[in-house]
């Protein structure tokens, strides 16, 4: 899978959000299957992927260090749990969850790097999006900002090995959505709106959010999956 199908992947995610709403899972399975299956790929043989939307089309539990953990994506070898990859694809309501979604990532990479398995992040948001009251309104539109990507730069820098909270490896993508060219109002409009796309052209952010170090990749799907089948055939 390259950068434009992994694209296509997650405008078809966006897609199936639009259709069966946050508390569906159908997304997930678009999203992550692909990613997993792709993975099954690059490694080849005596590996094993498991996630939504593959194999048994279930998660699995990774025995972490403090408590056990239902991982996204698991990369298996002689039927055993070698790695994990969090998957995060963000929506809509980015602001009051910014710093949440990054503490969670930072507690359950240690959980996980604690036990000595290699925990990977993506983290996909669009450059845009929409924030809603809790009656459906549409309050105001968000954009993701070089303020918000300071985090992830500082992370950038971390030594993975010294840094157990840090993942072995984050992918940030920052999407651009098509343009909205008519007034939305509340959430059912915006669904409306982007359900009308019969080829929903997602495509990578032109904005600018600095310059990143080793420890993440930005808006480069196809270097951070090669990145991660490197490190699994070197360690095991």
């Amino acid at each position: 899978m390259d950068n434009q199908e992994f694209l296509t992947v997650v405008g078809n995610s966006f897609k199936k959000f639009l259709e069966t709403g946050s508390r569906s899972n159908e997304k997930l399975k678009i999203l992550h299957g692909a990613i997993a299956r792709d993975l099954q790929t690059r490694l080849g043989s005596g590996f094993s992927v498991q996630s939504l939307g593959i194999g048994n089309g279930k998660e699995m539990k990774i025995d972490g260090k403090y408590i056990d953990k239902a991982v996204d994506i698991t990369i298996l070898k002689n039927q055993r749990p070698i790695a994990g990859i969090g998957v995060k694809f963000v929506m809509q309501n980015y602001s009051q969850n910014s710093n949440n979604y990054f503490e969670n990532m930072l507690g359950e990479t240690a959980n996980i790097r604690c036990a000595d398995i290699p925990y990977f992040q993506i983290f996909i948001i669009p450059d845009k999006l929409p924030y809603y009251k809790n009656d459906g309104t549409l309050q105001k539109w968000e954009e993701f900002s070089l303020h918000n990507s300071s985090k992830y730069r500082i992370l950038s820098n971390d030594n993975i090995e010294t840094s157990i909270h840090t993942p072995t490896k984050t992918l940030l993508f920052v999407i651009h959505l098509p343009e909205i060219n008519e007034e939305i109002r509340n959430r059912s409009e915006y669904t409306i709106y982007y359900s009308n796309y019969e080829d929903m052209c997602v495509c990578e952010s032109e904005a600018q959010y600095g310059t990143f170090s080793s420890a993440v990749i930005y808006n480069d799907y196809e270097e951070f999956a090669s990145k991660i089948v490197h490190y699994i055939k070197f360690k095991y």
